[in-house]
């Protein structure tokens, strides 16, 4: 009892045991699977109940459900149903039973055993423990997604009772024939209010009609107004169009012509061509002048530009006699503290000549600043 109290321990802290994780049952397995002996009485007391109930199709797994073979055969059978294709040769099942008769603990034992319960915890097919009668308890009991009592409880289990389906189904069915029935008498008197409630076709036809008929009368009227309307135009276009008014627009276009020949004449042409020649002198000569002026005002610009850059250079500073210090990156050297003793320094002078030389001292370490003197606080002075 204590090697079977530390085992069940063991595999509730790795959460192999179904508390925690219960997968619903399905309602109407079509297979169900029994792992048990095929020669006990507990298969028969399965596959009677089952018949009573509701006849399912069963496949049984045989196995030695005592002994030292009991474990690895119970093991073998869990995950050989959970090998079978959903749409194979031999169905899979719906529903797995692990079925087995009362006895002692050690008749019950092999259903203890580790690989066992991780088997019925690692199956992907819901999974009913019957081992022994309700007082028995195993751990494959802990890691079955339910246990059952007894075997013949774990064929209840599995199964409604087919003549209650039936009648849940045939009260259903009443009920739902019912319903249409008057959902039916309630559409059909909303149609026939809906049909008291429109007018009659005649009613329903009598206002176009009578909009057709007005509408036809107009139509005529329109059409005869508009022939009245063409005419006319036709009878004012034809009087402007005898041959008297076309002869006198011939001459008048005429003349015109003559006219604009006349002042399309090679002496007109050329004396435009002359005056164009003379604007187009006149620009160019303008832009040169403004190009010129444009260009000397920058020249100014930029000279000023330059005078002023080489006054603000440093080497007009160092035409007065001064030189630039630079170290060894080519940086200009600032301040005497920056001057290491060994540095490699270049000196600038006017006219960009240099001179390579190498720092005899360095700069002496500034002396640290004594600390300040803590301040009195302030006291409150005397009142009188």
């Amino acid at each position: 009892m204590a090697l079977l109290e530390e085992r069940r321990k063991k595999l509730l802290a790795e959460g192999l045991f179904a508390r925690e994780r219960k997968r619903p049952l399905p309602y109407l397995p079509r297979v169900i699977g029994v792992i048990t002996s095929p020669t006990g009485a507990v298969i028969r007391d399965i596959l009677h109940r089952l018949d009573d109930r509701f006849p399912s199709h069963v496949l049984v797994w045989p196995v030695r459900v005592q002994g030292d073979t009991c474990a690895p055969e119970v093991v073998n059978a869990i995950e050989g149903f959970n090998a079978f294709l959903p749409k194979g040769p031999i169905p899979r099942p719906d529903l797995l039973i692990v079925a087995r008769g009362g006895g002692s603990i050690e008749d019950l034992w092999g259903f203890n055993e580790e690989a066992v319960v991780r088997a019925a915890a690692e199956s992907m097919i819901p999974l009913i423990s019957a081992v022994g009668h309700e007082t028995d308890w195993t751990l494959i009991d802990h890691a079955a997604d339910m246990r059952a009592p007894t075997p013949t409880g774990a064929a209840e289990i599995a199964v409604p009772v087919k003549a209650e389906l039936e009648a849940t189904v045939a009260q259903l069915g009443a009920r739902l024939k019912a319903g249409i029935g008057r959902l039916s008498d309630r559409k059909r008197e909303s149609l026939r209010a809906a049909a008291r409630a429109l007018p009659a076709p005649d009613g329903l036809l009598a206002m176009p009609r009578q909009s057709f008929d007005a509408l036809e009368r107009r139509l005529g009227q329109g059409l005869g107004t508009n022939v009245t309307a063409k005419r006319s135009a036709w009878s004012r276009a034809e009087g402007r169009l005898n041959p008297n008014r076309l002869l006198a627009l011939f001459d008048r276009k005429r003349e015109a012509l003559r006219l604009n020949a006349a002042r399309l004449t090679i002496s007109g042409i050329d004396r435009q061509r002359r005056q164009d020649a003379d604007r187009l002198q006149g620009f160019s000569a303008r832009l040169v002048r403004a190009l010129d002026l444009r260009v000397t005002d920058a020249r100014n610009t930029l000279d000023q530009r330059g005078r002023l850059l080489k006054t603000l250079s440093y080497e007009s500073v160092l035409e007065r006699g001064f030189a630039l210090v630079r170290d060894e990156n080519d940086q200009p050297v600032k301040r005497a503290d920056d001057v290491k003793k060994g540095a490699a320094l270049t000196i600038e002078f006017a006219g960009r000549e240099r001179v390579g030389v190498i720092a005899t001292e360095g700069s002496a370490q500034a002396k640290p600043k004594p600390a300040a003197k803590p301040k009195k606080p302030p006291q409150q002075g005397d009142l009188f």
